[in-house]
């Protein structure tokens, strides 16, 4: 007998929400901030599998956050609260009728990604669960969505949570990404982690110009404060470079840009230096280009082009910028990705041999 759907037999019920949309439905108020609204998220699972099947490689994320308060112009991520709301774009019928104003909002708006942010609950307790049925020589990534260190982190500490998971765990691979000086709360666990594991940190710093830095990414510390992040992260002895990335057409995509953000990772130790060119998904278009129009107008058609059939940048765009990188790495005496041979410069202490390292193809799919 065919499945008939109780949706289709009874179109004027309500609908309820299900699978991520509903655990956002009954999610409770857990603090506030300027413009911002914080919930507490019961999540199933806190490591997040990928699967590329032109590539055939695996790879784990973590994002301990759902939504990021830095508000970045050009957030890739943003099409992530999409998967929260409903499919009649609103909360469940339960929870609206008992909710306050301030929690309905239209997840597909991409402005609810920076001022709706949920707090996976029991993180830390998922993840030693869930590690325990994942091969450790494949990658895991902290911070892939959203920035691991925002500023809530201050008071949730969930990163730390999990960091400490790992900082009794031996023979992992954990790389992190923030754009947060915060992560320097926890360089004792780092070290920890680091001592016993592979562990790679990429601080982002997409411009050393702070009036530029602060229309990019509105909420994030100073490039300055990123850069002295890193500076103590490597006297520390931990393994941490510099992401310029994205590299943004006509603003930042110069050699002379490059020069500028790879002579200053030079100065901070940066074990490399990356860049690769933005990309616009559509849930990012309406954000990012508003600010193009607002700040850069005369690159409006600029992007127009550029993005008009694809959300990537073509292939002869990004094999050019690879080499203006490898310039100015060169220039500067810099890695361009962090290496096995890094590791064993860097990590050996009293004839320890280092873990197997993610290796540089790997490096490339996940932090790309």
């Amino acid at each position: 007998m065919a499945k008939i759907n109780g949706a289709d037999l009874f179109p004027i019920l309500p609908q309820q929400p299900t699978g991520i949309a509903r655990l956002a439905a009954l999610a409770e108020h857990a603090d506030d901030g300027h413009l911002i609204e914080f919930k507490a998220l019961a999540v199933r699972s806190i490591l997040n599998k990928s699967v590329s099947k032109r590539l055939r490689w695996l790879a784990y994320s973590i994002n301990p956050y759902r939504g990021c308060e830095f508000g970045c112009k050009y957030c890739y991520a943003r099409y992530t609260h999409e998967f929260m709301a409903s499919k009649n774009s609103e909360l469940s019928a339960e929870s609206a009728a008992t909710a306050p104003a301030s929690t309905e909002i239209d997840f597909r708006d991409p402005l609810s990604f920076e001022r709706l942010i949920f707090l996976k609950q029991n993180a830390a307790w998922l993840l030693e669960q869930e590690l325990k049925k994942i091969d450790p020589a494949m990658e895991i990534a902290l911070g892939t969505a959203t920035d691991p260190y925002q500023p809530i982190e201050r008071r949730a500490q969930i990163t730390r949570s999990l960091l400490e998971v790992f900082s009794q765990k031996s023979g992992y691979r954990l790389g992190i990404v923030t754009k947060s000086r915060l992560i320097e709360r926890d360089i004792d666990l780092l070290q920890e982690i680091s001592r016993r594991n592979t562990l790679v940190v990429h601080v982002t710093i997409t411009t050393p110009d702070a009036k530029l830095a602060r229309l990019l990414e509105p909420r994030a510390p100073r490039p300055d404060l990123r850069f002295q992040t890193v500076k103590r992260l490597r006297e520390a002895g931990i393994v941490a470079g510099i992401f310029g990335s994205p590299l943004l057409p006509g603003i930042t995509d110069s050699q002379r840009a490059l020069d500028s953000l790879a002579k200053r990772a030079a100065a901070v130790d940066a074990s490399f230096f990356a860049a690769h060119p933005l990309f616009l998904k559509p849930c990012s278009r309406p954000t990012y280009l508003s600010f193009v129009r607002e700040h850069f107008p005369s690159l409006e058609a600029d992007y127009a082009r550029r993005f008009a059939h694809a959300d990537f940048a073509s292939k002869t765009y990004s094999a050019q910028l690879a080499l203006m990188v490898g310039a100015a790495c060169r220039k500067y005496g810099l890695k361009q990705r962090w290496s096995d041979e890094t590791l064993l410069t860097e990590n050996t202490m009293g004839g320890r041999t280092p873990p197997r390292s993610v290796g540089l193809p790997a490096q490339e799919r996940l932090f790309a």
